[in-house]
């Protein structure tokens, strides 16, 4: 059986992290690197920072924090936000990244995923979607739509559809957030979750929902999920990563325990 992670996300605003309620209603949860360093040592597997205002404010990533929170980690560190291209891609990774995480910039041109695939390997390129089912739909899930700028305009493509090409053109991972499900501890969407992992070959990181064990046990089961990440319920101290999987492993689920 293959090990599922577990993954804290760091939203960070003007350098610090903040967490909202379905992109919305954002507060402050502290300094990214003390959090990041914190999450690492409480058993978290790798670390996602991302710089959530970047490609709204049309700047680059905040370097300077990546350099800080980078320092200290000693897990596999995935960075994203404002990157429109390789070279913005080799200053993160000069910044301290293993990963960039591209969203809004690869949609605007999907070449992106391409050039950042062929100068730094596929295991590099994490495609990011931002998903919101559609209830209008005749079909909520398979019409999911995309959207970008931090959530505030749709793409006008399908979610399904869109991993689809990502993957061909050379992601190595999607990280799948669910619009409605963020922030609010309810519960991953594992139906839209389900429905991307079966349409590709590459990983699939749940995120937007986390609230329970029994949340992370239904997104790897149901969902399909080969990762599933989190941010309020570790920022806020609802759980931390070591006793989480603690408790997912005596759910049955095979996750890395921390020594």
């Amino acid at each position: 059986m293959l090990t599922k992670r577990i993954i804290a996300c760091l939203d960070v605003h003007g350098g610090r992290v903040v967490k909202g309620v379905q992109f919305v209603d954002i507060v402050d949860a502290g300094d990214p690197a003390e959090l990041a360093v914190r999450h690492a040592r409480e058993g978290a597997d790798e670390i996602v920072l991302l710089d959530i205002t970047a490609t709204h404010e049309g700047r680059q990533t905040l370097l300077e924090t990546v350099r800080r929170t980078a320092r200290g980690l000693f897990v596999p560190f995935t960075v994203g936000g404002g990157i429109r291209s390789a070279e913005d891609a080799a200053q993160v990774f000069d910044a301290g990244a293993d990963k960039v995480s591209v969203n809004s910039a690869a949609l605007a041109d999907p070449t992106l995923i391409d050039a950042i695939g062929r100068s730094f390997g596929a295991q590099a390129v994490v495609v990011a979607i931002d998903a919101r089912r559609d209830p209008e739909a005749a079909d909520p899930v398979r019409d999911a739509q995309v959207f970008v700028q931090g959530g505030r305009k749709p793409a006008g493509r399908r979610v399904v559809e869109w991993a689809c090409e990502a993957e061909a053109r050379g992601a190595g991972e999607i990280l799948l957030t669910s619009m409605d499900s963020d922030g609010t501890r309810a519960g991953f969407d594992c139906e839209l979750t389900a429905a991307v992992s079966e349409a590709v070959r590459i990983p699939v990181i749940a995120s937007g929902g986390a609230g329970t064990v029994a949340h992370f046990v239904d997104v790897f089961a149901r969902g399909k999920a080969d990762a599933a990440l989190a941010a309020s319920i570790f920022h806020f101290g609802v759980s931390s990563a070591r006793a989480l999987k603690e408790d997912l492993a005596k759910a049955g689920v095979s996750v890395r325990l921390p020594c």
